[in-house]
């Protein structure tokens, strides 16, 4: 028992080892010991990561006090309120194929369900229509959502700018390698860093109760690779030039959710113009800035310093998977913008619509039954038309339909 231990031990040691050799995330004549903090300069440490999780999950609480006390009341100040929902009627049957098989099921499988709910074809399409539709966030929700990332992008962009402002490798990105590795950390490139991380991590924990969108995978891809590149940076003192990733990325952002809120507050012409203003922002930032001037400066400046090693390569290509998602985006963005100039930009690209589906091809019979099975949730009170659908019984005269209580 004690000789498994210890062999557990020695194999867990050895693969700490191995990966964080030297020779994998350093340049060659390079040691972790060149980067202990000696001779008053400070160097980033990997154990310093640990505090961004309780600060995640500080952000988090703080989140929560900030939509329940500041963004719930401002989104009632201009006019957003949580819009009731008509539940649909309860069905054991279709609510466990919703919740454990899927939310969108095959013709095959809605006329299986057809069969076993004793419904006909057309309810059970409706049914699971209706039922996605009350899942779907309302405009609070995305109010409350967009308006904490306004307000952490914004203080993220004006701390980025204090701390970059007045050094040589914000205007000169040759600078961003003189005298690397041995490059002294700042406390405002640790706050930077610090914070920043933190809150892509509170976004990861919140990711499956957020508003997803349509990229919501890209969203996720973006958020990990980011993660993974603020860590290696810390990590192999790449400090600088993740700053100046993180600055560019802000700028655009806080520009894309002030747009929102503008867009959710129903303020079409101020929503238009910062949309506009973001698109150009985004542009600029993510397809000028972001591949010519930082790629540039971390595939190429190294190179004259020291020979390739793999934390060279590992770094480039997140970079370069970001660049990708920054295409992908774009070319969403370019869509809006084409409907902005030739016809009506009326959402965001990456939102799911609610779905209208064929309501409006129904007949007069087919909604009034509709409206008395959704009403009561039951067949009672019904009977089988020739289509084999349920179709109710005259209400008594004394009864106002208009008036009838869910």
């Amino acid at each position: 028992m004690i000789d498994t231990l210890y062999e557990w031990i020695w194999m867990i040691d050895t693969l700490y080892e191995w990966i964080w050799w030297d020779r994998f995330w350093l340049p060659v004549n390079l040691t972790w010991a060149d980067l202990e903090d000696r001779d008053g300069r400070v160097y980033a440490k990997a154990s310093d990561l640990y505090v961004t999780l309780p600060y995640a999950i500080g952000f988090l609480l703080v989140r929560y006090l900030f939509e329940s006390l500041i963004a719930t009341p401002l989104a009632a100040s201009v006019g957003i309120r949580e819009k009731a929902r008509l539940r649909v009627p309860d069905n054991p049957i279709l609510e466990l194929y919703y919740l454990s098989h899927s939310r969108n099921p095959g013709q095959a499988d809605i006329d299986g369900l057809s069969k076993k709910s004793g419904w006909c074809v057309r309810q059970v399409e409706r049914w699971f229509r209706k039922r996605r539709n009350q899942d779907r966030p309302g405009v609070l929700k995305k109010f409350r959502e967009a308006s904490w990332r306004f307000v952490f992008y914004l203080l993220a962009l004006i701390g980025g700018v204090v701390s970059l402002y007045d050094k040589e490798w914000f205007y000169d990105t040759w600078e961003v390698w003189n005298g690397f590795p041995k490059q002294t950390m700042l406390d405002s490139q640790y706050w930077y860093y610090i914070l920043e991380m933190s809150f892509y991590g509170s976004l990861l924990f919140r990711v499956t109760f957020d508003v997803k969108r349509k990229d919501f995978k890209e969203q996720i891809i973006h958020h990990l690779a980011t993660l993974t590149l603020l860590s290696f940076s810390w990590c192999v003192n790449y400090i600088r030039i993740g700053t100046l990733v993180m600055l560019i990325h802000d700028a655009s952002d806080v520009l894309l959710e002030s747009a929102k809120l503008f867009n959710y507050a129903k303020w079409e012409r101020t929503c238009n113009s910062l949309f506009v203003v973001f698109a150009i922002v985004f542009m600029v930032t993510r397809l000028v800035i972001f591949p010519f001037w930082l790629i540039h400066c971390t595939w190429v400046y190294p190179t004259l310093q020291y020979p390739p090693f793999f934390g060279y390569y590992f770094f480039n290509v997140m970079l370069v998977v970001l660049l990708f998602l920054h295409i992908f985006w774009a070319y969403l963005i370019l869509r809006m913008v084409k409907k902005f100039l030739f016809g009506k930009m009326t959402r965001d690209e990456r939102s799911d619509d609610e779905e209208d589906g064929d309501e409006s091809s129904l007949t007069e019979e087919e909604k009034e039954e509709d409206s008395y099975r959704y009403g009561n949730g039951s067949g009672l009170g019904t009977k089988k038309g020739n289509n084999g659908c349920f179709r109710h019984l005259s209400l008594p005269e004394n009864v106002c339909p208009s008036k009838t209580v869910y």
